[in-house]
């Protein structure tokens, strides 16, 4: 059976632009992702890559794909893989993450989606868990100034 679409809704008390930058800044990326960045050049097309420490070093590849689309502080959407080193000899499937961002009031609406899941995709149920803490650290961060402890 093939897994159901992920989606999440937050409201942030930022404005979009802010909501972006803790989203692709080096800073934000690190705070959220347990100390990975972001390589892109995030024009559609190219690739995107979030690396950092793990289980192949400090430059463990988390996640990789190719951005569809991206509008500064409105959309970020690439395909998702993940790195060698979660599911080793296994094959990876593509799925896609959807970023959304649309002002509301003195806040952002920020909706992730994570979708076109293959029936046999082993990170999908990681990604189910992982999504509620990594997006509830993200609001806790642009709110507060300090990420969630996990």
């Amino acid at each position: 059976m093939k897994p159901t679409d992920l989606h999440y809704e937050f409201y942030v008390l930022a404005t979009p632009e802010q909501v972006w930058d803790t989203l692709v800044s080096p800073d934000g990326v690190k705070a959220i992702y347990g100390g990975c960045v972001i390589e892109s050049t995030f024009r559609e097309g190219d690739p995107i890559r979030y690396i950092g420490p793990g289980a192949d070093g400090d430059k463990t590849i988390h996640v990789y794909g190719v951005i569809l689309q991206c509008e500064q502080a409105k959309t970020l959407s690439f395909t998702h893989f993940v790195g060698d080193s979660y599911h080793p000899g296994q094959e990876r499937y593509e799925s896609r993450i959807t970023y959304r961002l649309e002002p509301a009031g003195a806040s952002t609406k920020l909706t992730l989606t994570h979708d076109r899941w293959h029936e046999n995709d082993l990170s999908y149920d990681n990604s189910a868990k992982a999504w509620w803490m990594i997006l509830s650290s993200t609001k806790t961060l642009i709110e507060t100034g300090r990420p969630l402890a996990f």
